[in-house]
């Protein structure tokens, strides 16, 4: 159950606005595509079912949701919304034929990630028709510190920014991802040294990839480019100057500043 509490500048609780009630029901939808029941987004937001009811009707009055049987799913009027965000815009038009070249020349599937705060979230993915299925999706949302392309943009961020990640917890996502900040400090330092950050079934069992950053016109971070696959189906190490090489290529489009 998701928690629709805030807090106040003093740090006190304070009650729930209709947007943060709203957001609530938005955020309760996860990769399924099944509808949800007003019975089923009150026990996920923690919401009253009546508010939950009034809220959702006003939502399909707008598209931001539809009917769908006795549910409701994500509407339309959402995906509109999001193709008008510049920077995922300007970005996902720049990288697809960076993208486009590196699944052509590895046959797996590639990313397209930003942080968002201590996340990281897929923007673009191509998928090729060689790799087996992965379970990563457009608008899917990972911790960082647990992913290539998001220890990738960490090891370039400003240090509040590794540091309110840090602040996070460091959840577990499987057995292998790096859960301790002295370990994760001096993973970031290792990327550093060479633009390359690994995910070695960090984020999920068998899964493996190579990232690189993304520069901006300004100098930062804009995102990261990543490779991803099976393990013992991919050799990360061998695939990784490519991913290094499609990255700085596509920084210079950005018009990065030269090092």
């Amino acid at each position: 159950m998701r928690s629709t509490q805030r807090h106040d500048g003093n740090g006190t609780s304070a009650a729930p606005s209709v947007l943060d009630r709203v957001l609530a029901i938005l955020g309760a939808f996860d990769g399924e595509s099944r509808p949800l029941g007003t019975s089923e987004l009150a026990r996920r937001t923690g919401l009253a079912k009546s508010t939950v009811h009034r809220l959702v009707c006003a939502l399909v009055t707008h598209g931001l949701l539809e009917r769908h049987g006795d549910g409701v799913v994500l509407g339309l009027r959402l995906f509109e919304l999001a193709e008008r965000v510049p920077r995922q815009h300007d970005l996902r038009e720049a990288a697809l034929p960076y993208m486009a070249d590196l699944r052509a020349a590895t046959r797996q599937t590639v990313h397209l990630a930003v942080l968002d705060g201590t996340e990281v979230v897929y923007v673009e993915i191509l998928r090729s028709r060689d790799a087996p299925p992965l379970p990563s999706r457009v608008g899917g949302r990972l911790p960082a510190h647990a992913t290539g392309v998001g220890k990738a943009i960490l090891a370039f961020s400003p240090s509040e920014t590794v540091e309110a990640v840090i602040r996070g917890g460091l959840p577990r996502l499987s057995e292998r991802t790096i859960a301790g900040p002295g370990l994760l400090q001096r993973e970031l330092r290792a990327v550093r040294g060479n633009g390359i950050a690994y995910d070695h079934e960090e984020s999920r069992a068998g899964l493996v990839c190579a990232a690189s950053p993304i520069t901006a016109a300004d100098g930062t971070i804009a995102g990261a480019l990543s490779v991803s696959g099976w393990v013992g189906r991919l050799n990360v190490r061998r695939i990784a100057p490519a991913v290094r090489t499609a990255a700085l290529a596509l920084s210079r489009d950005l018009g990065a500043p030269t090092q």
